[in-house]
């Protein structure tokens, strides 16, 4: 393979280097960067993957395996070659144009992965953006905890006996309301833009992923491919993800690529839909993380903790990742173990994650916690 022909493409993870590290010690240079030109990608390139009926972001991944088990299985059969001395010129000239093209491969995926990805983690803070009246408070106690906790939960109590269920006691939820879901989320998304500038603009409907079920071993409700901007979710989640997720990964889109800012805006886009079940949804999503810290912000004092409101039996019911017969199904059709599955997801993401400045790793999804204080502050306490 003549160098000539490798420099262009090795030349790509160069400057996806040079602008990660612009972006990482330049915090102007990846807000200007998702303000003015990200959004560009979206309204152009998103527009024709949106117009597709399928996840093509899902099956691209599906298909960069393939082709790395193709590389692989081509090196092994040069490899042999050369040891019992048989010279097949024909398919080493095959081989190295393979070779060449997947070298290509690499340096557009890494130049894509930095654009529509790792300079996304750079941006300032959702706080530092729309902050009313200066910077936010930098602390909050246990009174404010609670009184944002209490909230959530008398509103997820009073709308859990609103919706028609079946004989198993699950909501009820089929094609047709799904495809509802989908159009709302991107009408609320699109309203939650009128107050918070950067969220504005073109949505595509968000796409089932294929095979949930492998994603569902994962613990995965939704995805955002950066190489196809598309937002994902689960299809065989329970349904009251679905509006918060569809929501969060939309927000993906607009730049706000943190996890718990996505937590953030998908709850801020359902909480105050006409829908019962965007809002119920919503209410979800974050109870358990506001539980939690509660307990957490009054020492774990029982008492303490019994004169709130308690979380309703069918609150706890319904904030499930998946019903009992959609796990059946899962591991009746699983090539490998759930366990395994998760695990290897579970240290690639907090990799991920950690390598884009995010210490903490998945243990920043509960951050939305402080979002939420912050944004409830003067309406609550």
């Amino acid at each position: 393979m003549k160098k000539r022909k490798l420099w262009i493409p090795g030349a790509l993870p160069g400057l996806s280097v040079l602008l990660n590290l612009a972006g990482r010690f330049w915090k102007g240079f990846s807000d200007f960067y998702v303000k003015h030109i990200f959004p560009l990608w979206v309204e152009s390139f998103g527009r024709l993957t949106g117009a597709l009926p399928f996840s093509l972001g899902e099956w691209m991944l599906y298909l960069a395996v393939l082709l790395l088990i193709l590389l692989a299985a081509g090196a092994l059969a040069k490899g042999i070659m050369k040891i019992f001395g048989r010279r097949l010129e024909r398919f080493c000239r095959l081989y190295g144009r393979y070779a060449l093209f997947c070298w290509w491969i690499v340096g557009i995926f890494s130049l894509v992965m930095t654009l529509n990805c790792f300079l996304l983690y750079q941006v300032s803070p959702f706080t530092e953006r729309y902050a009313p009246g200066g910077a936010p408070r930098k602390e909050y106690g246990a009174q404010e905890i609670a009184a944002l906790r209490d909230y959530v939960v008398e509103n997820a109590n009073a709308l859990s006996p609103v919706f028609e269920r079946d004989e198993r006691g699950y909501i009820l939820c089929g094609q047709e309301r799904i495809g509802e879901i989908k159009q709302t989320a991107r009408e609320q998304m699109r309203r939650l833009g009128e107050r918070f500038g950067g969220l504005g603009g073109y949505y595509p409907a968000p796409k089932g992923l294929a095979l949930s079920g492998f994603y569902s071993q994962q613990y995965i409700m939704g995805y955002y491919f950066p190489f196809s901007l598309e937002a994902n979710y689960n299809r065989q989640m329970y349904v009251t993800n679905m509006p918060v997720t569809m929501c969060h990964e939309l927000s993906h889109l607009k730049g706000f690529l943190l996890e718990d800012e996505a937590n953030f805006i998908g709850y801020l886009a359902c909480v105050d839909a006409q829908d019962p079940l965007f809002c119920y949804s919503a209410y979800l999503s974050v109870i358990g993380y506001l539980d939690r810290d509660f307990k957490r912000a009054v020492g774990w004092d029982e008492e303490t903790y019994r004169s709130h409101p308690e979380i309703a039996d069918q609150v706890w019911a319904d904030k499930k990742f998946l019903t009992q017969e959609a796990w059946e199904e899962v591991e009746q059709k699983a090539v490998l173990p759930t366990e395994t599955v998760k695990a290897a997801a579970d240290t690639f993401l907090d990799t991920n994650l950690t390598l884009n400045g995010v210490s903490d790793g998945t243990v920043s999804y509960s951050r939305v916690v402080s979002l939420l204080l912050w944004y409830y502050d003067g309406k609550l306490y």
